[in-house]
């Protein structure tokens, strides 16, 4: 196996984003692609490692910048500020999302009818608006993701399977969004599981959540079967889509 990494700079409406590419160099036929949605923290090192990961397992892999430029931030003020400009323009958000969906695609060693995207919290919420949105994925995974409703599905519209890798102590997700989301998913007809981690806080997929949660005074935490089982629960996912 021989992983090669590049930065892919593209443009959305006027905008310069440079997402991570990752592949497997041994091999040269075409492969499964799958998207890697960041965190609010924006395309640090923690998701180029992700991304790595998910060329390992054979897969054509990009980590996605949504914020411009690469930008990546420390402090959950400036994390907030950048994802809720995001977030307050649907315009810019489909776009976005489409743009990194279309780098994928296009490449060269991209089966384009085998494609995938995972997301982290900021990344998870977006990964599940893709699958609502009706884009053309085989599947979407996402860990400690919000569940809000960016797109409101009909039935039928959610092709991709859903998998929702949760923590069951998860302080930023509320029982009523829980109910919410499965409600919606049912009514929309979707092929979804929801796994719910014991014991599991918001972050627990990052080690560096510990940290974080102590620095900030925030309630993140890793928590290694979570992160374990989810990966794993990931890999089928994908194993069985592709």
């Amino acid at each position: 196996m021989s992983i090669q990494t590049e930065n892919k700079n593209y443009s959305v409406d006027n905008i310069d984003f440079k997402g991570y590419l990752a592949w497997d160099d041994s091999v040269s036929e075409v492969r499964p692609g799958v998207l890697v949605f960041p965190e609010w923290w924006g395309l640090n090192d923690y998701i180029k490692k992700r991304t790595e990961q998910i060329a390992e397992l054979g897969y054509l892999a990009l980590g996605v910048d949504m914020y411009g430029e690469g930008k990546t931030v420390d402090t959950p003020q400036e994390a907030g500020s950048l994802m809720n400009a995001v977030l307050e323009d649907k315009h810019a958000i489909k776009a976005r999302l489409e743009g990194a969906y279309n780098v994928l695609k296009e490449h060269a060693l991209s089966d384009s009818e085998r494609l995938g995207a995972i997301g982290y919290c900021f990344g998870g919420a977006l990964v599940l608006n893709m699958a609502r949105m009706g884009m053309d994925l085989s599947a979407v995974a996402s860990f400690h993701g919000a569940l809000d409703s960016f797109f409101s599905p009909s039935p039928g519209d959610v092709k991709a399977k859903v998998l929702v890798c949760h923590g069951e102590a998860d302080e930023f997700i509320s029982k009523e969004a829980i109910e919410q989301f499965k409600s919606e998913m049912d009514t929309a007809g979707a092929d979804y599981e929801f796994i719910s981690y014991q014991g599991a806080f918001h972050g627990f997929s990052n080690p560096a959540a510990d940290e974080r949660g102590r620095k900030f005074n925030i309630p993140l935490a890793y928590n290694e079967s979570a992160d374990r089982n989810s990966w794993n629960s990931m890999k089928d996912l994908f194993e069985n889509n592709f």
